[in-house]
Order: structure tokens, then C-alpha cells, then sequence
């Protein structure tokens, strides 16, 4: 059953006569199509039995159909206002909407007003969570583009380690690693890529700069690759030269909590039962206070989609979800350690799409 199918199904289920998707990444997860419209108005407008209408500026409208998008198209000039587009096209088929599943968390103020203006401000309840729902279990199809975004960050992390001289900074590294894959024909990475070296590895979001590597440095890279409009996400953490006893538990704490976190996982585990049983190893190692940010999240057409692996959430593991497990010690001053996989859950178990090793690699 197609996902614009399911979204109709659940359009039934609710008495909703509509969706209104606005988001790049559920507009492209239901049509297959991907736009970055900027402030031009991007839209799937669903129905529970009546087919979907696809709005986007009239200049993608080739792209769109290219893309795969079989239904009807409003495409909309820079010189037309869209809500009269929109407007034309329901009085033509005759719908009236009372309830809109929206995207609340997306959709601006401006927009709420554009609707209301055609619609005579109806009802609205929320799609966020279905549309959760359904891109947090990946088809067969999915996972396959999933694994070879995966096989790319393999080889973003070997590039990186070899990158690594005392003297260059962090944005050589970087500079050289993002070459490397554009060559290879990757043109987007799933965010801002990290290199960081030294102290700077123990901000868990830091930003490269012109850091020198220097012997006895620890250094972090985390990074991803979109293929086909999805994402990969991995970390590493790799050694030049000879590091200290504390910088080499902190690692090896890292690693072990890394390890068992992902032999937890299976079908039926909560997300918390996973975050804890990582969270305990470095809490019991001392380093609690160190580990602060959640264990790990979803990730597919955006790098963070659910789950959220908190010690919070008792959303139970199901067949087919993909998220990282990325525990990470961070003491400031001293050192920054974080090790990331991506992983597919199966029938019984956990399939690791990243490859990279993760035992200490000294340079």
C-alpha cells in the first residue's frame, strides 16, 4: 500500500475531508518528489477518497512529473497568488473542507491565513504524528537507498583518518573529505560535516575551525551523506599519537557502552530499556554528568526523525526501524569521545549499516 494510501486511510479514520502537507521531507516522502521551494508554496493536498493534488511552483512542474507524480499539478507562477490557485481547484471539484490535517509544527501563521481565507477557517488537527508513524518503519526500498548513503559515510570516516597529519587543521580535513566524496559523485551531506581535534571534540556540537592536530589529540568526525533524499549519520573517534590513560578509559567506556546499547536492541525493547543500558555503563564509570544528550534518534529523509532514544520513552522497538545509538563522553579541557552507528532493526535483532571499526584506531 503506497504511503499516500495510508495517509488516506487515516484521513477516513479521523472525519478529515483533507491534508494540507507542507514540509520538503513528507511532501517528497508521499510524492517521491524533492523541491526546496524556499518561500514559493510547496504542497500535497490529500483526500480520504478523491486522488491528491501536488501544488509547487510552476518551473518544477516538469521535475515533479519526472519524479514519478501521476495525479493532477497546480503549478504556481511567481505573479499568482497560490490560495486562489488552490481555491479554483477545489471548486472545481466540488470539496468542502470542515477539517484539515495540517502539519502545525510547519505550517506559518501567513499560510494559516491563506487557507482559512479559501476554506472559511475550518477545524484543524494535527498530521505531525501520523506522518511520524509512517517514516519511522522503512521499506525494503528505503533501506536499500539507507545502506549505500551508509557505505558512503564509511568512506567519508576512511578518507578523514587518512587526512589526519600534525599541523593540518580542522577545515583541511574536512575540506579534503567533502573533495573526496563530491568526486564520487555525493553531492549533500546530511548536515554541516564535523571535524574536531583536541579540546574541541568535547562540545558535542562543535563547529571546525582552524585547529591544528597535534600529537596526543583525540579526533571526532561526525558526518553523513544523503542518497536519493536520505540520510546516513555516523561518528568516530580516532587518535594521533599517544593519548593519555584518561583519554584512552574515556574511549574505551565510549566503546563498551556503544557495544551494549546496540546488543539490546531487538523488536519489543523500549527506547529507554536501550538508552539505560548505555547511560548506566558511563554513569556507573563516573562519567554521567558527561553524557548529555539522549542516546540516539530516527534517521531517513531527515538525519533526526523518530525514534528518540531517551531513558524516557517506552516506545517499543518494531521490524524495520532506523536510528543511531551514539553514546558520547564529553570533559572540557580534556577530551571529547563519540562512536555512532546507523541501525535497521529486524525480526530478532539489529542489522549495523555502518562498517567503519570501532575499536581505537591510533594514527
Amino acid at each position: 500500500m503506497s504511503n499516500l494510501n495510508l495517509l488516506a486511510g487515516w484521513l477516513k479514520e479521523k472525519q478529515a475531508d483533507a491534508a494540507f502537507i507542507t514540509s520538503t521531507e513528507n511532501v517528497f516522502y508521499l510524492s517521491g518528489f524533492h523541491s526546496e521551494p524556499h518561500e514559493r508554496l510547496l504542497a500535497v493536498l490529500a483526500f480520504p477518497a478523491d486522488e491528491p493534488i501536488l501544488i509547487c511552483p510552476q518551473m518544477e512542474v516538469p521535475d515533479a512529473k519526472q519524479a514519478g507524480w501521476p495525479y493532477e499539478i497546480i503549478g504556481i507562477l511567481d505573479t499568482q497568488n497560490p490560495w486562489e490557485r488552490v481555491h479554483e481547484a477545489l471548486k472545481k471539484r466540488n470539496v468542502s473542507i470542515h477539517t484539515l490535517a495540517v502539519e502545525k509544527e510547519h505550517l506559518t501563521m501567513e499560510r494559516l491565513e491563506g487557507l482559512n481565507s479559501i476554506l472559511g477557517q475550518p477545524s484543524y488537527i494535527s498530521a505531525e504524528e501520523k506522518m511520524r508513524q509512517l517514516r519511522m518503519v522503512k521499506s525494503e526500498s528505503e533501506l536499500a537507498i539507507i545502506k549505500e548513503a551508509c557505505r558512503l559515510a564509511d568512506y567519508a570516516i576512511k578518507i578523514g583518518t587518512e587526512e589526519i597529519a600534525e599541523g593540518k587543521t580542522e577545515m583541511e580535513i574536512l575540506a579534503a573529505l567533502e573533495y573526496q566524496l563530491k568526486k564520487e559523485g555525493v553531492s549533500e551531506m546530511s548536515f554541516a560535516t564535523m571535524v574536531l581535534t583536541g579540546e574541541n571534540a568535547a562540545s558535542p556540537h562543535g563547529v571546525p575551525g582552524q585547529t591544528k592536530v597535534k600529537k596526543g589529540d583525540l579526533v571526532l568526525f561526525d558526518l553523513g551523506v544523503v542518497v536519493d533524499g536520505y540520510c546516513s549519520d555516523i561518528t568516530r573517534t580516532v587518535a594521533y599519537g599517544q593519548i593519555s590513560d584518561e583519554q584512552r578509559e574515556i574511549y574505551e567506556t565510549v566503546l563498551e557502552a556503544q557495544k551494549a546499547a546496540v546488543a539490546a536492541c531487538r523488536p519489543g525493547v523500549t527506547c529507554a530499556e536501550v538508552d539505560l543500558t548505555a547511560r548506566n555503563i558511563i554513569r556507573d564509570k563516573g562519567y554521567g554528568d558527561y553524557f548529555p544528550h539522549r542516546l540516539g534518534h530516527g534517521l531517513g529523509i531527515s538525519v533526526h526523525e523518530y525514534p528518540s532514544l531517551t531513558e524516557v520513552n517506552e516506545l517499543k522497538l518494531q521490524k524495520g526501524m532506523v536510528f543511531t545509538i551514539e553514546p558520547g563522553i564529553y570533559v572540557p579541557k580534556k577530551a571529547g569521545v563519540r562512536i555512532e552507528d546507523d541501525l535497521y532493526v529486524t525480526e530478532n535483532g539489529v542489522e549495523i549499516l555502518t562498517k567503519f571499526p570501532k575499536e581505537l584506531i591510533t594514527l
